[in-house]
């Protein structure tokens, strides 16, 4: 029997590779017979970098508040594709929750990271967007490129939200020519435009510390009739140019960024297809499955893939909303969580792998 064992990472316990050696001993203690084939994924958001690079890269850059970190991106095994993590330089994780200040955190970061690798001879990237600590309309990235941000009297506004209001004309003399022979893909699963009540003040603010949606709205607003005057590119309300704080609308207009959904990118760099071919049976997971993981999330990206070849899928988590159990099992011909019977949270976020084992040694007796 082949199974591919596919999982997503484990939010806070497990990355995506340790998921799949976990359920894999899981599968070996119920059938040493079967022939199993790792394959970790995500789904263009935090962890995308390690499931998809071969080679990795360091760079000292400056965190959302400005302060000296190490920060990797990675290569892919053609040697020439850059990933690039936005968590790893701008994201929310590498704040305290007393730290997030929106009206200073900057993506200045990542940009530095793109620098970077521009700066190595790359230039095919693919940047995965999601888990960032800025609301900055990927200004600070812009910044970091060279890019200039200029009031009415010629003077450079300051790097604050605050500086957005005053930004009346743009400055590329210092811009990276290196980036009209780069091409970047966008990792990306929102589709939210820049300003508005669906824009990323409105949506993504609130967990990045924005009290003032209003003020923060207005901003955006400025920089993104400079954005259409100088580009002739209006970011307002183009779909997901507001995902991570406007990082989303600056990639477009600026690096001529071109958006995929995060787990389809995976997957294709994967050469998923051809690893399943002729599989028994696919088993993929991650640390919670709800009524969401059937819009765009990892898990159901490899359902996508399977169906095509008619390869059951087994859907193995930490834990499963309950009220959601019924929908997913509709769609998945297995459903097992982690969390269940005698199992609690607390157990498995202390023991994860070893539950996680356990769990697939039990949902290969079910399907045997």
């Amino acid at each position: 029997m082949k199974i591919v064992i596919s999982p997503d990472s484990f939010k806070g316990t497990l990355t995506a590779l340790q998921a799949a050696e976990s359920i894999e001993r899981g599968i070996k203690q119920q059938m040493p017979d079967a022939t199993t084939i790792l394959l970790p994924i995500a789904d263009g958001g935090e962890g995308t970098l390690t499931t998809l690079a071969q080679q990795i890269h360091t760079a000292k850059v400056l965190d959302p508040l400005g302060r000296e970190i190490s920060a990797n991106y990675g290569v892919l095994g053609d040697g020439t594709t850059c990933v690039i993590e936005m968590a790893q330089a701008s994201g929310l994780t590498l704040l305290r929750p007393e730290e997030r200040n929106p009206a200073i955190a900057s993506s200045y970061g990542t940009g530095q990271l793109i620098r970077h690798a521009l700066n190595q001879g790359y230039r095919e990237f693919i940047i995965c967007i999601g888990g960032s600590a800025t609301n900055d309309g990927g200004v600070g990235m812009l910044r970091a490129l060279g890019l200039r941000l200029l009031d009415e009297t010629g003077i450079e506004v300051e790097q604050t939200i605050d500086g957005l209001h005053h930004v009346h004309r743009l400055d590329f003399t210092n811009w990276d020519e290196k980036i009209q022979h780069a091409h970047f893909s966008i990792a990306c699963d929102v589709d939210n435009p820049l300003i508005g009540e669906k824009g990323a003040t409105a949506v993504f603010g609130k967990q990045k510390g924005v009290q003032d949606i209003a003020y923060f709205d207005a901003a955006l607003t400025k920089w993104a009739d400079v954005v259409e005057t100088e580009k002739g590119i209006r970011l307002h309300n183009y779909k997901g140019a507001g995902a991570a704080g406007g990082m989303g609308g600056a990639l477009i207009a600026f690096l001529n960024g071109q958006f995929y959904q995060g787990i389809e990118l995976v997957l294709e760099r994967l050469q998923f297809v051809k690893a399943i071919e002729r599989a028994d049976l696919i088993i993929t997971g991650e640390g919670q499955s709800d009524a969401q993981t059937l819009h765009g999330k990892a898990p159901f990206g490899v359902l996508t893939y399977a169906k095509k070849q008619n390869i059951p899928v087994a859907l193995l988590s930490g834990s499963i909303v309950e009220e959601d159990r019924e929908l997913l099992a509709q769609h998945f011909e297995f459903c097992r969580a982690v969390v269940q019977h005698d199992v609690t949270i607390a157990m498995a976020m202390r023991e994860p792998a070893k539950y996680l084992t356990n769990a697939a040694f039990h949902l290969i007796a079910d399907i045997r």
